[in-house]
């Protein structure tokens, strides 16, 4: 990407303000995928109704980053990811397990910096389910796929262009229970008394 120069960033300041500001910025992201064709659970005696999957996280310890000899600005990026996942009863009981752990050895951009400049390995995750869960007697059996993303963030000041504060938002909407009685007063008056024959039958 092309870096401003002090004309560029002139022309810039002249069209509207900029602000700087601190954010998390991603200097470099991966995809990758993973599928487990057979994953078992005991029910306990329950009946499966629902799968429900949380984000997966790195286990603490795993994370291992180290230089790559004659590469420069590139890193061996170790780590064990693993994904929670609760498997909910017809009885409204939650089963608690985890997706077989995944083992990641890959290779990231991770430019040298200063020693106190500290760079952090996240991951982001998406599960879903493969095909029709199983129910055998008290074992569920279920395939999953995993979309897995790598990014690496450093916390950075950027000069950014701004439009000046947010405007205020809405009002909150306050929760308020239906009162039977407001569309009451506006009901029409009922008829009080049953029809007569010439109601009934004008034409008689």
């Amino acid at each position: 990407m092309k870096e401003l120069n002090v004309e560029d960033l002139g022309k810039i300041l002249e069209v509207m303000d900029t602000d700087c500001v601190i954010v998390d910025k991603v200097f470099a992201s991966c995809q990758q995928r993973e599928c487990f064709p057979q994953v078992e659970v005991d029910l306990k005696g329950k009946t499966f109704q629902d799968i429900k999957f949380k984000p997966g996280f790195i286990v603490p310890n795993t994370l291992k980053v180290t230089d790559i000899d004659n590469t420069p600005n590139f890193k061996r990026v170790r780590f064990t990811l693993r994904i929670p996942f609760k498997v909910i009863t017809t009885e409204g009981k939650e089963i608690e397990g985890f997706l077989p752990d995944i083992l990641k050895d890959i290779i990231l951009f991770i430019p040298d910096a200063r020693d106190e400049f500290e760079f952090r390995i996240v991951v982001e995750t998406s599960s879903q389910i493969l095909g029709q869960p199983i129910q055998t007697e008290n074992t569920l059996t279920f395939a999953a796929g995993v979309f897995i993303i790598v990014k690496v963030v450093g916390t950075v000041q950027l000069l950014i262009p701004t439009f000046g504060y947010c405007p205020p938002p809405e009002f909150c909407e306050e929760f308020s229970p239906e009162d039977v009685c407001d569309n009451f007063d506006y009901l029409p008056l009922p008829d009080f008394f049953p029809p007569q024959f010439g109601d009934l039958y004008p034409d008689a």
